[in-house]
């Protein structure tokens, strides 16, 4: 059997239907990998209507015909469905929003597929029917057995690989988080994942500071002295091209970009605001640290543009096309 991806829907009333439509019916042109989808035939092939897109849609029962049927037709598993009604989102479609994740995740696992893409949920949609992770990357975490703290997330694209240190906390809580073990624990993940499923040999880590300046030698604060610097000798004694701490205004222009493969930021902000300046259409958000593949678009459910035709599909095409180029990496070290 061909290699193919497994991509969840996502929930049914954002985006996400639309632009699984979208990047089928641009696979050719962006020498896009087979893929199948679980679950919502009915809500892809309405949602490809609002884009004029002629897209004929075959449901399998099992994945092995999924990727036969790649060529002249999107292929979606199972009969799990929804009525389509962009931008309104209800129970119903985040049940099957929940039920198309657990299933893509499974196949995945099961090694019927390489990788998993996730489409974008809405948390508090899929917390009213029992979803009790706060999103899809700690679901995912735990499907694989791997501790939430050690599933780390990088917002990759074409110009700019950054991992934000702390995620979806207040900016006052930051400091209080930002411990040496934190550091040590989140870059290993990161080393070993940019050489396994990148093929960087030797990655280089470039980590920010916490305070202005990187501190300005305590001046601005402590941590870097203190916290920082200390967990960067570590990782260094370990043999990994870690530097810094590094100040965050600098570490982002042109040129300091070509000296360094992944930034390590302390904090949420730190690590997107550059990164959707730079790569806003392009951006991939990836899970490192886990037994398998998972990417998932750097964008939400936007509710508010669902229907409508005018979200774009880049993000999504790019989470497809990594997914499979770190699965066919990650194969090699097998």
């Amino acid at each position: 059997m061909e290699e193919l991806l497994a991509l969840s829907l996502g929930d049914p009333a954002g985006i996400g239907p639309e632009l699984i439509g979208e990047a089928w019916a641009q696979r050719s042109s962006a020498a896009l990998p087979p893929f199948v989808v679980t679950g919502g035939a009915q809500v892809l092939a309405q949602a490809a209507r609002t884009r004029g897109i002629d897209l004929p849609v075959r449901r399998v029962a099992d994945v092995q015909e999924a990727a036969a049927v790649f060529a002249t037709a999107l292929p979606v598993l199972g009969d799990l469905d929804a009525t389509y009604h962009p931008g309104q989102p209800d129970e119903a479609g985040a049940r099957l929003a929940l039920q198309s994740l657990e299933q893509a995740t499974a196949l995945v696992l099961s090694g019927a597929a390489s990788a998993l893409v996730t489409g974008p949920i809405a948390k508090a949609e899929l917390a009213k029917v029992g979803f009790g992770f706060p999103g899809q990357t700690e679901f995912v975490a735990d499907a694989c057995g791997v501790a939430a703290q050690d599933a780390v997330m990088m917002l990759a694209g074409p110009s700019l690989k950054t991992v934000p240190l702390t995620v979806h906390c207040a900016l006052a809580q930051v400091p209080g988080r930002i411990t040496a073990d934190l550091i040590l624990r989140r870059c290993r993940v990161v080393a070993a994942a940019l050489q396994r499923d990148f093929g960087i040999e030797k990655p280089r880590l470039a980590i920010a500071g916490l305070n202005p300046h990187a501190g300005e030698n305590g001046r601005m604060g402590r941590e870097e002295i203190e916290i920082i610097a200390p967990a960067i000798a570590r990782l260094q004694a370990e043999g990994i091209a870690a530097t810094g701490p590094h100040p965050a205004d600098t570490l982002f222009a042109p040129h300091a970009r070509g000296t360094y493969d992944v930034a390590i930021a302390m904090y949420h902000d730190q690590a997107l605001v550059p990164l959707k300046t730079l790569d806003f259409d392009e951006g991939v958000n990836m899970t490192l640290g886990l037994p398998i593949i998972r990417t998932s678009p750097d964008h939400g459910t936007a509710f508010d543009i669902a229907g409508k035709g005018i979200a774009r599909p880049a993000s999504l095409i790019a989470a497809i096309r990594m997914a499979a180029q770190a699965a066919a990496q990650r194969a090699k070290w097998a």
